[in-house]
C-alpha cells in the first residue's frame, strides 16, 4: 500500500467509528495487503486519534487462543492500542448505539509498575514490572464488515489489525493481585449474559500462560523501538470466545477468588 492509501484507510476507519457505519473489507480493496501494512494503518489511525486529544492508556493482545489462530489461519497474536475513552467503570451502563456490533470477552489485565522494553525481556522481567493483575472484560467492535455481502468473504487478520485489533472498550474489576501470588494459568471465569452461562475458560487458554502474551507484545514493540510504560493497562488476551452483546445484554464475569466484573448494554 502507498502512504496515501494507508492514510485513506485510517481515515475511513475513524469515520466508521464516529458514524457507526462499517466500511468494506480492506483485504478486498487491497488484496496484497501485508501484516506490516495493516499495522501501518493501525499506527496512522492511532495518530489521528491522538491528534483529536485522546490519550493512550495501554495495549490489548488478541488472537491468543489456538482455536482463533486456526480459524484465521495464522500463527501469531495481534495487538492494538487502548485509549482513555475506552475505559468503562465496573457495572457501567453503555448507551444504546454507542458501538456498532459489540462483543465481550473475559481477560486478565496487567497493570504495569514501570517501563518495560527491549527484545531480550524475559518472563521474570514481565512479572517484576507488573504492579498488579486484575479481572477484566474487553469490549470488541468492528468498524469493518465481518464478511463481504457480495462475495461472502470473511475478514482476515489484516482487516482486524488495521481496525486497531477490533478493540473498543475495557472494564476493570476492582480487585488487585500480585502477579507472583497466583498461577495465572489456573485463573478462570464463568461469563454470564442475562444470567445464562455463555462461556467458561482458564488463563491457560492464552498461549498456555497470560504472561506469554505480555512477553510477545514487548518483543513485538521492541522491533519498532517501543515498549510498555509505567501505568499502562495491558489486556493479555481472551480465554473465552467473543460473546455477542445486543441491546439489553447484562454481562457478569465471575473469576472466583480472583474477583468479578460486569457491564450492561442499554
Amino acid at each position: 500500500m502507498t502512504p496515501s492509501e494507508i492514510t485513506a484507510a485510517a481515515q475511513a476507519l475513524l469515520s466508521a467509528e464516529e458514524t457507526r457505519t462499517q466500511i468494506g473489507l480492506l483485504s478486498l480493496s487491497h488484496p496484497g495487503m501485508t501484516l506490516d501494512e495493516a499495522y501501518d494503518v493501525q499506527s496512522r489511525l492511532v495518530a489521528l486519534k491522538l491528534a483529536r486529544g485522546r490519550k493512550i492508556i495501554g495495549w490489548k493482545i488478541g488472537l491468543t487462543s489456538r482455536a482463533m489462530q486456526e480459524q484465521l489461519k495464522i500463527d501469531t497474536p495481534d495487538s492494538g492500542v487502548l485509549f482513555d475513552d475506552m475505559l468503562f467503570s465496573d457495572g457501567a451502563a453503555i448507551a444504546k448505539n454507542h458501538f456498532i456490533q459489540p462483543r465481550v470477552e473475559a481477560e486478565i489485565a496487567f497493570l504495569m509498575a514501570r517501563d518495560l522494553s527491549g527484545p531480550h525481556i524475559t518472563r521474570a522481567d514481565i512479572i517484576a514490572a507488573t504492579a498488579h493483575v486484575a479481572p477484566a472484560l474487553e469490549i470488541l467492535d468492528t468498524r469493518i464488515l465481518r464478511s463481504d455481502p457480495a462475495t461472502g468473504k470473511a475478514r482476515i487478520i489484516t482487516d482486524t489489525v488495521s481496525d486497531n485489533a477490533a478493540n473498543a472498550g475495557i472494564v476493570l474489576g476492582h480487585q488487585r493481585h500480585s502477579a507472583l501470588a497466583l498461577d495465572l494459568r489456573w485463573v478462570g471465569a464463568i461469563v454470564r449474559r442475562n444470567g445464562v452461562v455463555e462461556e467458561t475458560g482458564l488463563g491457560a487458554g492464552v498461549l498456555d500462560d497470560p504472561v506469554t502474551g505480555i512477553l510477545w507484545l514487548v518483543q513485538r514493540l521492541a522491533r519498532y523501538g517501543q515498549g510498555l510504560k509505567a501505568g499502562d493497562v495491558v489486556l493479555s488476551g481472551s480465554f473465552v470466545r467473543a460473546i455477542e452483546a445486543p441491546p439489553g445484554s447484562r454481562f457478569q464475569a465471575d473469576f472466583g477468588p480472583f474477583g468479578h466484573v460486569s457491564i450492561n448494554f442499554e
